[in-house]
């Protein structure tokens, strides 16, 4: 299955299952952890534990059809939307995971400018702007210079 997902590129992935397969949700994990997109898996009966591995591998929507066969197209769209939602609050996520890191960063910064150079905290940030415009560079890595050069690691875990 992954190499005909990569081979093909389809926008939305529609898994039929006859009988729950755990082997399969490798590919599907495989799938969705290379080249993510939304995977609509189609199963006979209801397995609890199966539908939370399913949904754990990266499935977008899990429907139960029972002997009839429901209407394909309001599933598809609702798993392409689930998927949709689910990426842009996992990129917002990991924006605000940077902007936190950076923030820890330029504050680690300013504290060892208020401490070796004796600045007041808006003379560091003063500095550390005026060192980011002269040098052309985000004031982020400015202070991550400042850090090395003081011989601090620069990861938050430090400080």
């Amino acid at each position: 299955m992954p190499a005909a997902v990569a081979r093909e590129a389809p926008d939305v992935v529609i898994v039929d299952m006859a009988r729950p397969d755990r082997d399969y949700l490798d590919d599907i994990r495989q799938v969705t952890h290379h080249d993510p997109r939304p995977v609509v898996m189609f199963v006979d009966g209801d397995d609890p534990a199966f539908m939370e591995a399913a949904i754990e591998a990266g499935v977008s929507s899990y429907t139960v059809v029972g002997a009839a066969l429901p209407d394909v197209k309001p599933i598809v769209r609702a798993a392409v939307a689930m998927f949709r939602r689910y990426r842009q609050v996992e990129a917002e996520l990991q924006q605000t995971r940077t902007s936190l890191r950076e923030r820890m960063l330029l504050d680690r910064a300013k504290a060892l400018l208020i401490r070796q150079r004796r600045m007041s905290e808006p003379e560091a940030h003063r500095w550390l702007r005026r060192q980011a415009m002269e040098r052309s560079q985000r004031v982020v890595d400015i202070a991550a210079d400042v850090l090395r050069m003081a011989g601090e690691k620069e990861s938050p875990e430090n400080g």
